[in-house]
This record gives C-alpha cells, structure tokens and sequence, in this order.
C-alpha cells in the first residue's frame, strides 16, 4: 500500500507500508527533533539556523543530499545513540543533524583528509582552498586548475581535490575506472572566493564539533553500532554514480548483509538509494532482500545533478529524480 502526504517543504512524497507477507506492518516514528546543537531550531527544517538561511555545502560531491536533507531527518527516530554515516561524501545529513556523537567515515582516503583537517585544524583547510584560488585568479585559470588535477593525480591528497571539486565543469568530480584519475575539465564558474569559503568552514566545524572522522570500509563502521544507534547509508548508485571513487567495485548485496547484522543488534538504519529516473517513467530495479525493510518512501530529489553534466544545457524537464530512502523501523 501506499501513502501520499506533502512533505515539510510542500513535495509529495510517497510512503510505501508492507504488508506482513512483505516483511510485516510498518511501525510509525514519531518526527520531533532528534539530538541537535542549540544552533538550531527545536522544530523546523533541521538544515537551517535559527534565522531561517540554509547553510551552504562545503564540499560540492555528487549525491550531496544538503538540499533535502530535513526531509530524510524527518523519517530519523525522536532518540537514539550515536549516529554512524558509513559513505559521508559531502556529509550534508551529518551537518543538517549536529549530532552530540558521530562517526563519520568514508573509504576514500583524500576525502577523508578534507574532514580530518576540519576537525583538527580548520585554519589549515581554509589556507588549502585560499593558495589555490588565489593562484587560479592570478594566472591561466584553465592552466592553473590543469597544474593543481595533475598534482592531485600524481598523489591524491586533500588539499588539491577540496579545490578541484569546488572548481571543476559541473561540481561533478568524475574518476576515471582504470586508474582512478580525476578527468573532469575546469569549470566556466569562478570558485567562491576564499572568505566566503572560511564562512563556511566555520560553521561546518561547529556542526561536526560531536563527530570523529575514520578512513574505513563501510563494514568496518558499521560493525561499531550498537542497540539504539542511528546509521544513514548513502552508497553510490548502482544506475548513476560509476563515476564515483570505488564505485565499479562496490557491491549492495555485501551493504544489505551488513545491515540485516546490524538491524538484528537493534541498530536503527536507514538507506537511500535509487529511486525512479526520467521523471518517474524509469524505476530503478534493485533485488532488495524481502522483510529487510519496514518502509520505503519516495523523496523527490529534483533534476539529475550527473544529467545536468553530461547534457551540456539541454533541457532537463524529462530528467528528475525520485530516492528511495528505505527503513528497517
């Protein structure tokens, strides 16, 4: 059966309930405000300050889920433990929550130097982005942005792929499957400039203040959850995101063996994943292990940030995106 409401910022948003030959009755979750800084408000869009402007992205990744990421806390339990976010990418969900306790984490080693650096020393990752766009300004910028990629390829580090995602065509940082390499081109847009990105940092330090951040394998991370702990899931997309580091190797079935382990720990898990593409005429079709999951809703996403890349202005009307966001309570 499913469920139609309208969702906090006026989407429809479809609920889908099993039935019990399909894993059993949906459980309901109440949606008040889990565990967040005072900085926010106690009751409203969790991603926006108490003057009601929403905080702005620091990295640009695809899949970055900072433009809905109220809606998928809405569906999040009223308490739980510590909150786990085994693929954080761009870490928008961890930011909008502001847990008092999070792991965050991720297998990609240069991504996961960006975090660690905010975390320790937020001023370094401010002087990482202020060298390299002044440098970009004063100079060839096509040229510049080539010399900083080839450093990046030559030795993947933090500091020249927290540039190269701010900078390149589309926000979209492609890798190539053979090697790994960044090959996106250098983007027509001009990166924001270095106080505004220090705006940024500051307050996304003060939002990730209760997290710790890991370079692990999902299972790794996940097998840290205990009863009442909270993991988000959000792995790339088998049907869009092969572009994505580590993404022609990563495989759902292992991902759903981790979390029926974790479910039956008591840990509270939700997932988003392929939904519906070409404005709902495609269903992404996922072999999902029956009874794993209590309730599926479909979240409109808008139009496809990949399309929106590869079709070079075309018009995108025939291309939004609906997620699935699948949980286990």
């Amino acid at each position: 059966m499913r469920e139609s409401r309208r969702g906090r910022h006026g989407r429809q948003e479809t609920q889908k309930t099993l039935s019990p030959s399909q894993g059993g009755r949906a459980l309901r979750v109440d949606r008040g405000p889990v565990r967040q800084l005072p900085l926010f408000e106690a009751s409203g869009a969790l991603s926006r300050t108490q003057t009601g402007k929403p905080f702005k992205p620091l990295l640009k990744w695809v899949g970055n889920k900072q433009r809905f990421a109220d809606e998928i806390i809405s569906y999040f339990p009223t308490r739980f433990g510590s909150y786990f976010e085994p693929f954080l990418g761009s870490g928008a969900v961890l930011g909008a929550i502001a847990p008092q306790h999070a792991i965050g984490s991720d297998i990609f080693e240069p991504l996961m130097e960006i975090w660690r650096r905010l975390a320790e020393s937020p001023g370094t990752l401010k002087k990482w982005y202020a060298d390299r766009w002044h440098a970009m300004i004063a100079g060839d910028n096509v040229a510049i942005y080539e010399r900083i990629k080839t450093s990046y390829n030559a030795r993947p580090n933090g500091a020249d792929l927290l540039f190269l995602c701010r900078s390149c065509y589309g926000g979209v940082v492609r890798f190539r499957k053979a090697d790994g390499y960044i090959s996106t081109p250098c983007g027509a847009h001009t990166p924001i400039r270095p106080e505004e990105f220090a705006r940024r940092v500051d307050d996304w330090h003060r939002r990730t203040k209760g997290a710790e951040f890991y370079n692990m394998d999902f299972e790794q991370a996940m097998e840290m959850a205990r009863r009442g702990d909270l993991i988000y899931c959000d792995p790339p997309y088998t049907h869009s995101q092969s572009i994505l580091y580590g993404a022609q190797s990563f495989g759902l079935e292992r991902l759903f063996h981790v979390i029926a382990r974790c479910k039956s720990r008591g840990v509270f898990l939700a997932l988003s994943i392929d939904g519906t593409k070409k404005s709902g005429d495609m269903v992404c079709n996922i072999p999902i292990p029956r009874g794993l999951f209590k309730r599926e809703i479909l979240i409109s996403v808008g139009r496809s940030m990949l399309k929106r890349f590869q079709m070079q202005g075309r018009s995108l009307e025939g291309e939004v995106v609906a997620d699935r966001l699948m949980l286990t309570y």
